[in-house]
């Protein structure tokens, strides 16, 4: 089984956190789920129990009846840490974590952030987040809308990664006026287990996804990157538009992760040397997306050969 797979391809989620309440993200994710008719089953966790959007809630994940391979949790954030400890004696081995509330408010914050990665590791588990956006799969067979962006998703070929939860939600929005759909769709945020490294290679193999786009504010390990990105560039086209060219988008990638941008000018030739197109906003893109969309890499093709070919255009924000 690969390594996502729990996450992206689960049978069964637990919602931990999930509310009655309107508009509050417990209670959206329910109805995203349901509205995108999930294909496996769905447990309402919530310590009051009761009926949660037609379904019977539980006061723990480990009262939940059968197994579970999914926990999307909604919680506050000094209750994550136990309910990764109660996720682990329910055998659940994936966890997306919205939850806000870690390395990006500061020190402490990021002291349990460095606890919560510990647990992940020790218990055999994998992370997306946390202070992400959620994860979403379009696969007929699957049909998992986990996240809390306005608009139901739609069906493409697609991989999308964003390290933003705000500009992943406002792209998936985008993407539908374009009549672009998408295959998967997963929000790192913080990025303490998950980052784009690991989706770029989960999606390596995985027919459904014939490109891969990339949101990033920061890249974890360069050299990582630049062997991944180099093997899979050459099957598969990746775009990415990276954030930090300027004092105010270094400003914003803080702000929004907790990272630091790293220096403009080595990531463009990181990018440049691992055969990944760069692109310098949000129409230019989707644009080249549309492309390959319509138009997929031969078959035969010469190494690199379709990133000479790519259109001159505005290198400005």
């Amino acid at each position: 089984m690969k390594s996502l797979d729990k996450i992206m391809k689960p049978k069964a989620i637990a919602v931990i956190g999930a509310s009655t309440k309107e508009h509050t993200i417990g209670s959206d994710i329910m109805k995203r789920l349901q509205e995108y008719k999930f294909n496996g089953k769905i447990y309402p966790v919530n310590p009051k129990g009761g009926i949660i959007e037609g379904l019977q809630a539980y006061t723990s994940v480990k009262e939940i009846p059968g197994e579970v391979d999914l926990a999307i949790i909604v919680v506050n954030a000094k209750f994550v840490l136990d309910t990764i400890d109660q996720c682990h004696e329910k055998g659940i081995k994936g966890l997306c974590i919205i939850t806000a509330g870690f390395k990006e408010t500061g020190a402490e914050g990021a002291e349990a952030e460095k606890q919560l990665l510990a647990k992940v590791r020790e218990y055999g588990m994998r992370c997306v987040g946390p202070n992400c956006l959620g994860v979403v799969n379009t696969h007929p067979d699957i049909r998992m809308d986990g996240c809390f962006a306005e608009s139901l998703p739609e069906r493409g070929n697609i991989g999308f990664v964003s390290q933003s939860g705000a500009l992943g939600g406002g792209i998936l929005n985008i993407l539908k006026d374009l009549n672009l759909g998408f295959a998967q769709f997963i929000s790192i945020g913080n990025q303490a287990d998950v980052n784009a490294e690991t989706a770029m290679e989960y999606w390596e193999d995985e027919d459904d996804v014939e490109q891969i786009l990339l949101y990033m504010e920061s890249i974890q390990n360069p050299a990582n990157f630049r062997n991944l990105a180099s093997r899979i560039s050459k099957k598969k086209p990746i775009l990415a538009l990276k954030a930090g060219r300027s004092a105010a988008g270094a400003s914003a990638a803080s702000s929004h992760t907790g990272s630091l941008a790293g220096a403009d000018k080595a990531a463009n030739a990181l990018l440049q040397q691992s055969g990944v197109i760069r692109e310098y906003s949000l129409k230019n893109l989707f644009a080249t997306a549309k492309v390959f969309a319509n138009c997929p890499i031969p078959k035969r093709r010469q190494s690199s050969n379709y990133y000479k070919l790519r259109r001159p255009r505005n290198h400005g924000n």
